[in-house]
């Protein structure tokens, strides 16, 4: 089986800032959508699209550190073990997922986690590694990425605060 030093070297992956794993940008449109075109969750002009390559390993740090965006995010699973998913909703509702290619047994290939909404993942207990990808539109911009607070968190949506405690650095 393949190794996350392997996908590292292969795929030219680095560490994310402040999110954690590992990830390479694969993919920016030249082309842009102007500020005034856009809604007003928006600082500045964006990308019409962009698109990375996500890593997460058995390395203690190496989880999505829960954040949120102004953008719909849309995941695709590669390979590798089960992702776990919180993902922390504006109404107060909490929906965990599972990412993984065991679709007979409930695992998503794909999930879009909408816009302004809490998100973080891990691999589940006992994984080696996830190679996934996720695709932006209109496109990543790190002006627009909310790190998530655990104390907040924790007030806001206690029924998942075991989670959000394991999906959060410190804060």
């Amino acid at each position: 089986m393949i190794t996350a030093e392997e996908i590292v070297r292969m795929l030219k992956l680095a560490p994310l800032p402040v999110e954690g794993g590992l990830f390479r940008q694969t993919y920016r449109s030249e082309e842009m959508i102007e500020a005034a075109a856009l809604p007003g969750r928006y600082a500045g002009d964006k990308s019409f699209c962009t698109a990375i390559y996500y890593l997460l390993t058995a390395e203690p740090d190496s989880f999505s550190a829960l954040h949120r965006l102004p953008t719909e995010e849309i995941y695709h699973f590669y390979l590798g073990d089960p992702v776990e998913m919180l993902v922390l909703h504006p109404d107060g509702k909490c929906e965990t997922l599972l990412l993984g290619t065991d679709i007979r047994n409930g695992q998503k290939v794909q999930h879009v986690v909408p816009r302004e909404t809490w998100q973080g993942s891990r691999l589940r207990s006992g994984g080696r590694l996830a190679l996934m990808g996720t695709t932006m539109a209109p496109g990543f911009d790190a002006e627009d990425f909310v790190l998530g607070n655990r104390e907040d968190l924790l007030r806001r949506y206690p029924q998942a605060s075991e989670l959000i405690r394991g999906l959060t650095r410190g804060r």
